[in-house]
């Protein structure tokens, strides 16, 4: 049996009647297979599984990787065998179904239904030719083009009240976050590439460093009370559930009627960011506030809802606090999220334990010293100067 990971090897390998493959074993009943081409330089490489259950063998060709050169080309062609053989042995369904990037991100939401993620692929996949891309060729480049549209997209910041869209250049951060769900999709039915090669498809997906910005625009208590006066009938529970928890405006608008408990006090958030529910427990005038809200509300309904009945969403909930933001007179860069900033900014300013705070915003305790490290600091100072000792006698 050849070692087809050696390139001297396979170039000295001839072609076998039939058409059939020379075989490299990589594990008891997985194997790749390498047949050289008749007439040119190169080959096709082929995957080979055992099934012990059915008593024969199951054969998928991989194709001849003819981006990849030198060594890459083995290590490629084993990656994809080796990830094919597992989803057989699993069941078989991604081996059967699994063909296109749009497969794996179908098969990503099927796992995370409802998630964010639906909403790019929608906008940012489906639609565009990478969605077309076979995952056995799927290389660097066809990312890297990917990545390219993504960046020159325009991003949407708001209608006018006659419908018209309104475009702003899209933001390195923004890019960041719109990649995370393919790269997420992708790395469920691939290997990573090995690194600097054009079979690293990973490496097209790096996010751009220190593209987050920071978090600056604050208002304090007397502010986002003047915002919850000036926004609308329909908004105004929405926008004061913003400014009683430190909570994603996308979570607060997911809560339903069933993850409220006015007995105990609690409140469950189960559809985040981070998808991992918690619960939060609630001073007695936000749980008085909730229980208005979820009155007569079936279990499943949501807690904060629009005058049509739907729940509250980015495209929904941005022009009524824009038209809030400026009634009030407050800086016009405020959005939802400035609510949850300047909510974990009192709880970090009254000496609440990081830990917490990260709980009960749903983030991690290395998000929130990022983002809000500096105010632990200042009143670190303020702690330590009460160390002093020039006014001891």
């Amino acid at each position: 049996m050849p070692d087809l990971s050696r390139i001297g090897d396979r170039e000295k390998l001839k072609p076998k009647a039939g058409d059939e493959p020379h075989w490299h074993r990589l594990r008891q009943g997985v194997y790749l297979g390498y047949r050289p081409s008749k007439k040119t330089a190169g080959g096709t490489w082929f995957a080979r599984f055992y099934d012990a259950d059915n008593n024969r063998n199951k054969r998928k060709r991989l194709g001849d990787y003819g981006t990849l050169s030198g060594h890459d080309v083995f290590r490629q062609a084993k990656a994809d065998a080796e990830v094919w053989a597992a989803t057989v042995e699993s069941g078989g369904e991604l081996a059967r179904s699994m063909v296109t990037v749009r497969d794996a991100c179908e098969a990503y939401l099927e796992q995370k239904p409802g998630s964010i993620a639906e909403g790019v692929f929608r906008r940012h996949v489906y639609s565009d030719p990478i969605a077309k891309v076979k995952l056995e060729k799927l290389r660097r480049h066809h990312l890297r083009s990917w990545r390219k549209r993504l960046e020159q997209a325009p991003a949407l910041v708001s209608r006018s009240k006659t419908g018209e869209k309104r475009w702003k250049e899209r933001a390195k951060s923004t890019v960041n976050r719109d990649m995370v769900p393919l790269r997420a999709a992708l790395r469920q039915v691939l290997e990573p590439g090995r690194p600097g090669s054009d079979a690293a498809w990973q490496e097209a997906l790096k996010p751009f460093k220190g593209a987050g910005k920071p978090r600056d625009l604050y208002l304090d208590r007397v502010e986002r009370k003047r915002l919850i006066d000036a926004v609308s009938d329909e908004a105004r529970p929405f926008v004061k559930g913003l400014c009683l928890l430190p909570l994603r405006p996308g979570a607060l608008a997911a809560l339903t009627a069933r993850e409220f408990d006015q007995r105990t006090r609690s409140l469950i958030v189960g559809k985040d960011k981070n998808d991992r529910s918690r619960q939060i427990s609630l001073p007695k005038d936000t749980t008085d506030f909730f229980a208005e809200q979820v009155e007569q509300k079936p279990p499943a309904s949501y807690i904060f809802v629009r005058s049509s009945g739907k729940a509250w969403a980015k495209d929904s909930w941005k022009r009524p606090i824009k038209e809030a933001t400026k009634a009030a007179n407050l800086p016009i860069a405020v959005c939802a999220y400035t609510l949850r900033h300047s909510v974990i900014t009192d709880l970090i300013r009254a000496r609440l334990p990081i830990l917490t705070v990260a709980q009960l915003s749903g983030t991690s305790v290395a998000m929130i010293e990022k983002h809000y490290g500096h105010l632990v600091h200042d009143d670190s100072e303020d702690a330590l100067s009460t160390l002093l000792l020039e006014d001891v006698d």
